[in-house]
């Protein structure tokens, strides 16, 4: 089974490096300008994406007229007091240096970097295993950037770990699925 995997197009967070989780922000009309000027992609044979507004917006511009299936599992990590804010902003603070030093582990009144992790990988687990029962061939995940590095983290074969896996705003990866290893194997970085 062939699985690609998006991030969102950018939002106005992501245009000044801050920490957007759990904020419903719309896409920005810079990142809905990138998404509209991309080579038009294939219509997969199953659509999934975050319900956040920002995934749902660059599902509705690249794959128009297709309706994609939520996966509340693939929203973006709560990052608790960080939220909205960005490393100038946080820099100097010690529960800042903390999140550094643990790899996004610790956040404070936030989701816990493993907790995230484990909702993401459980969220993937039903994607495939509802694919691979209805024999999809094909799938689209439109999502956060954390919910890729934290699929990608724990299923695909080259373990580069969780920040190997990083995306830009609008790209991803196209990888094959492996059910009976249970393993990713990255084809392409689109």
């Amino acid at each position: 089974m062939i699985l690609t995997f998006l991030r969102h197009g950018k939002t106005a967070g992501n245009l000044t490096q801050r920490y957007i989780g759990v904020t419903d922000e719309p896409l920005c009309p810079e990142g809905r300008a990138e998404l509209l000027q991309r080579e038009p992609l294939t219509a997969p044979s199953a659509l999934y994406a975050s319900p956040m507004r920002r995934c749902v917006e660059t599902a509705a511009i690249l794959f128009p007229g297709v309706e994609p299936r939520f996966v509340p599992d693939f929203r973006e990590c709560d990052f608790g007091d960080f939220e909205g804010k960005n490393y100038a902003e946080l820099n100097g603070s010690p529960a800042y240096q903390r999140f550094i030093d643990t790899m996004g582990m610790e956040i404070p009144n936030g989701e816990p970097g493993d907790a995230f992790r484990k909702r993401c990988c459980r969220g993937f687990l039903e994607v495939v295993t509802e694919l691979d029962k209805s024999s999809v061939p094909d799938a689209v995940i439109v999502c956060h950037g954390g919910t890729i590095m934290a699929v990608m983290e724990r299923f695909e074969r080259r373990k580069m770990g969780f920040y190997g896996y990083q995306a830009k705003n609008g790209h991803g990866y196209q990888a094959q699925w492996d059910e009976c290893r249970k393993v990713l194997s990255i084809l392409e970085e689109i």
